[in-house]
């Protein structure tokens, strides 16, 4: 699908008051912002179309990811290019709640109100930010980047449940997390099945280690699962194969993840799976990623 070409917040070199840091690269646009000596980057992404879901036949595919559609977003956006570090979670909350304690990994054990009380904490911080949680649409957008394979790297061949090849270039899961897992903490992981590496125990790893999609953003599959602003309940499909815009979910009890994380299967970690969970819910795979609007 193509994207449309709108002008970027920055193009006529004015970036706005919170910023820290902007700039364009390979990637795309960026602007980043600072609490005390911790620094997000976010990239921007501009409006566009794209088909949302997976197609019948997808490796992995489950039945809540179709019908497959069309989607525009109508307006631009920002989306952290990492998710959330434990390092940005404490400079703003001053405590970290994960369990795998380390300032480049990301938080985890928060919940979806968590996320969101936390957001409302950080923008009166850095006012004008205008921080919030993106939509599942948003999201699958950016992951995308483009591409309409199961991956941003390519279609997903799943040899095992734990033994996808083509992810370990770019997202810690199932198969691959507990390979360089340096704190006592992990998860018993030995009697994961086929997994692609062996490993003993496993966890969440420091964030952008692995190489980022086209849009320039890191750990978009596999790491942690991302909360996302959309309320569903788990199991149900879209609504229609009709065209929609600017989509949110507002049906359900639950909240939307998105992504897989270091404990998923490979049919996880896709662009189009998706799970839900009781907004409360806290686990140690479950983080979350920044957006914004398009406003300044």
């Amino acid at each position: 699908m193509s994207v449309a070409l709108a002008p970027h917040p920055l193009a006529g070199g004015h970036p706005p008051a919170w910023a820290s840091e902007w700039g364009e690269d390979e990637r795309g646009v960026f602007v980043a912002f600072s609490v005390g000596e911790v620094t997000q980057r976010l990239r921007w992404f501009r409006p566009g179309r794209f088909l949302m879901g997976s197609p019948e036949g997808e490796a992995g595919r489950f039945e809540n990811e179709g019908p497959r559609h069309e989607v525009t977003l109508s307006r631009g956006f920002w989306l952290g290019d990492t998710p959330c570090t434990q390092a940005l979670w404490e400079a703003v909350a001053g405590d970290n709640p994960s369990r795998f304690v380390a300032s480049k990994r990301p938080v985890e054990q928060v919940s979806w109100e968590d996320c969101r009380a936390w957001l409302e904490a950080l923008n009166e911080r850095v006012p004008g930010l205008g921080a919030r949680l993106p939509t599942e649409a948003e999201w699958e957008y950016a992951c995308r980047a483009g591409t309409q394979t199961s991956t941003y790297a390519g279609e997903l061949e799943i040899l095992g449940a734990n033994n996808a090849p083509l992810l370990d270039e770019v997202a810690w899961y199932g198969g691959n997390s507990g390979v360089g897992f340096e704190l006592d903490n992990g998860w018993d992981s030995s009697d994961w099945p086929d997994k692609q590496y062996a490993h003993e125990r496993a966890g969440s790893h420091p964030v952008g280690e692995k190489e980022p999609n086209d849009w320039g953003l890191h750990d978009m599959l596999g790491n942690v699962w991302e909360w996302c602003e959309d309320a569903w309940d788990y199991g149900t499909p879209y609504d229609s194969a009709d065209p929609v815009r600017d989509p949110v979910g507002h049906k359900g009890s639950g909240r939307v993840v998105r992504g897989g994380s270091w404990d998923s299967p490979a049919r996880d970690v896709r662009a189009a799976a998706r799970l839900a969970y009781v907004p409360g819910n806290r686990y140690d795979y479950l983080g979350f990623r920044l957006a914004r609007g398009q406003e300044g």
